[in-house]
């Protein structure tokens, strides 16, 4: 199908093939490499999903010990790295933080031959946390914090270097489940970019580089960021249910809600819904989880619009003590497994991704000369 008005954004185009994924398929639903999503969100770790998109097996407990003491190994920052960080604006958007320190690790790490694409991608898997958290502390707490903790887990590391101590369990759990969740989701725009930029044989910093890029965009990443300051708006869900009906009524756009290739539910709400009553009673904040459903259901009954995975995502982390502004950021912690996955799936069958448009502009038309024009 060629991309006209009717279908822009390349709606309803098949761009290429996948084994990686599934998305909205009937009687599949989200899968990674066959393996449906919730089975993945109750039992497995973030690392053994890794591992998953990037090897294509499940790892056993053998190959999974020794992946977590391989990432764990692949946290530390240069100097060099922590330098450029450091001269990064406290004020800096944390998603042009991140782009940065991938191109930067790009030049004093380069891939080099693709055959070190697995090592490549397991460094930045292991250091995208210690890159954004070292930059966060530095600016907002002015301290430089050692990026090598003995958490085992990506989950546990993240936290432990953002508050300084150990998580409790249920915090670490959480944003675990919420890295699976994120991990991987098809040929969306940041995933395609970042095949589009593999196809013309670049390495996969620069490939990353532009994914980070493309979901820095607020109609790609920044859902959850957005519903953050909209839930927290109000004080109760009278309050919520009024100010949403108005938000409608002026027409204003509501993030979080509705999905580009889900048409009446996306799987991860109901995960992320569950972590976000939990953490509400475990916090002890009885305001939150209450105003985010009374919003979903405003959207539910008057627009037909389901919450999306970023939708209580943003409260889950909220309630772990995440600063907003870090939300898209763990986003890319997370997706970073299946940009590698699809970069190095690109590479075992690469051509180049060059698609056709059509021609819309003025028909042919004779030079006028400078001095006769206008």
């Amino acid at each position: 199908m060629a991309a006209n008005k009717k279908t822009g954004g390349l709606a309803g185009v098949t761009a290429g093939a996948t084994e990686l994924c599934t998305v909205g398929k009937e009687g599949a639903g989200l899968t990674y490499r066959g393996y449906d999503i919730y089975d993945l969100a109750d039992n497995a770790s973030f690392e053994e999903v890794a591992y998953l998109l990037l090897h294509g097996t499940l790892p056993t407990q053998t190959e999974l010990d020794a992946y977590i003491n391989k990432i764990k190994a692949n946290r530390g920052l240069p100097d060099a790295l922590k330098t450029v960080l450091e001269m990064v604006p406290a004020d800096a958007h944390p998603m042009d933080v991140l782009r940065t320190g991938v191109s930067f690790l790009g030049n004093i790490e380069p891939e080099g031959d693709f055959s070190n694409q697995l090592d490549t991608a397991d460094r930045l898997l292991a250091c995208l946390p210690s890159m954004l958290l070292y930059w966060h502390r530095f600016h907002a707490d002015g301290v430089r914090i050692d990026t090598q903790t003995d958490d085992n887990s990506i989950s546990g590391h993240f936290l432990h270097m953002l508050h300084d101590k150990t998580p409790k369990e249920l915090h670490r759990k959480s944003l675990d489940t919420t890295l699976i969740l994120y991990a991987e989701h098809e040929f969306n725009a940041s995933t395609f970019a970042g095949r589009v930029i593999t196809g013309t044989l670049s390495d996969m910093h620069s490939a990353v580089s532009g994914a980070i890029g493309a979901l820095r965009g607020p109609l790609h990443g920044g859902a959850n960021e957005a519903a953050m300051e909209l839930i927290s708006e109000y004080d109760t869900p009278e309050a919520a249910t009024d100010g949403i009906h108005q938000k409608l009524r002026d027409k204003d756009l509501i993030m979080g809600f509705g999905h580009r290739v889900y048409t009446t539910s996306d799987p991860r709400n109901t995960v992320n819904k569950r972590m976000s009553k939990e953490l509400a009673a475990d916090v002890g904040n009885t305001t939150l989880y209450p105003i985010s459903e009374a919003v979903e259901k405003v959207m539910w009954d008057e627009k037909k619009l389901f919450a999306n995975a970023d939708f209580f995502a943003a409260s889950v982390y909220h309630f772990m003590g995440i600063p907003t502004y870090l939300f898209t950021p763990i986003f890319v912690c997370s997706r970073i497994t299946g940009w590698a996955a699809h970069i190095m799936e690109q590479r075992a069958n690469n051509k180049l991704i060059r698609p056709a448009a059509d021609y819309v502009g003025p028909d042919l038309q004779p030079w006028v000369a400078i001095e006769n024009r206008g």
